[in-house]
């Protein structure tokens, strides 16, 4: 189990990999005609900025020696990974489509994650300027106002510090007055409407919120929308939810609809303590010995 001390060291660089990859985001985003789109194995869409923020984020962590699973990598075998005790799993730009479409409904995912179970993760929605952080058993929170930096260098205390707790307190005293139901804005099937419909029934007067990307989900957090409706296929890039598979707590139980759940970056200076990298090692040893100290993690 990862101890408080190799939790306080690994915050920071979660957060600085992803408001980085979210500073590679926003310099591509300012230029249309630099997207360079094209299309993926599974006909879903990359552009230059998804290649960007993965390299943003794949520099940036490789120091800390923990393998990473990330869905702009390259392809990896189950069988190679499925004995890593510990990994970052990483999807560098969500919302792929909403970032084409110039809707700014996009995020940089990453979570860490130990035997497969989320430990801590965050959510950067870069256009926003919001920073979602989530933590198993020590609740989620917002810290606003953080504009993407390529040279981000967040300190723990920094990170703490102005933080918010979720749910946000204006929504966890007022309820809505009607159920407020989110859905994907790009992949809504029949069996999405035929869900809502059955909903309607017994809430006819429910709103639909359309959100791309995994913003939908800090929209859950926040307290802002109450239900997500999802009926397609989903990826384990957007399944490191910290709360999923969790009891409610006392703020979420009160919801009426549970959650269903080119700019070079400047030089990694990741450095962790000795003891943290010994803590890491020992969580570590049989991704170490299929990954290796000689590559970087995610190439």
């Amino acid at each position: 189990m990862i101890n408080d001390k190799v939790r306080m060291y690994l915050l920071p660089p979660l957060i600085n990999a992803a408001v980085r990859a979210g500073a590679s985001i926003m310099n591509v985003y300012k230029n249309l005609d630099d997207y360079d789109i094209s299309l993926k194995d599974d006909k879903t869409p990359i552009t230059l900025a998804d290649r960007l923020a993965h390299k943003t984020i794949r520099e940036y962590l490789g120091p800390t020696r923990i393998p990473i699973l990330s869905e702009e990598g390259r392809e990896m075998l189950y069988d190679e990974r499925r004995n890593w005790e510990l990994y970052w799993l990483v999807d560098p730009l969500d919302g792929t489509v909403e970032f084409i479409k110039g809707n700014n409904e996009f995020t940089v995912n990453i979570a860490l994650m130990e035997n497969n179970v989320c430990m801590g993760a965050v959510i950067y929605v870069p256009y926003f300027e919001k920073l979602y952080i989530a933590g198993r058993d020590a609740g989620s929170y917002v810290k606003e106002h953080v504009a993407p930096d390529s040279g981000a260098e967040y300190t723990y205390d920094e990170i703490v510090t102005g933080w918010t707790r979720l749910p946000l307190e204006c929504e966890a005293v007022r309820p809505h007055p009607r159920l407020r139901v989110a859905v994907s804005r790009s992949h809504q099937t029949p069996e999405t409407a035929e869900h809502i419909a059955r909903l309607r029934a017994t809430h006819p007067d429910l709103e639909i919120v359309e959100q791309g990307s995994s913003y939908k989900f800090c929209l859950l957090a926040e307290g802002r929308v109450d239900y997500y409706v999802r009926t397609t296929h989903t990826y384990e890039c957007r399944g490191a939810d910290p709360r999923r598979g969790r009891r409610p707590d006392a703020h979420a139980a009160r919801r009426r609809g549970a959650a269903l759940q080119r700019k070079r970056p400047a030089q990694p200076v990741v450095r962790l303590p000795v003891e943290v990298l010994r803590d890491i090692k020992r969580l570590g040893r049989r991704s170490r010995r299929q990954f290796g100290y000689g590559r970087t993690p995610g190439r």
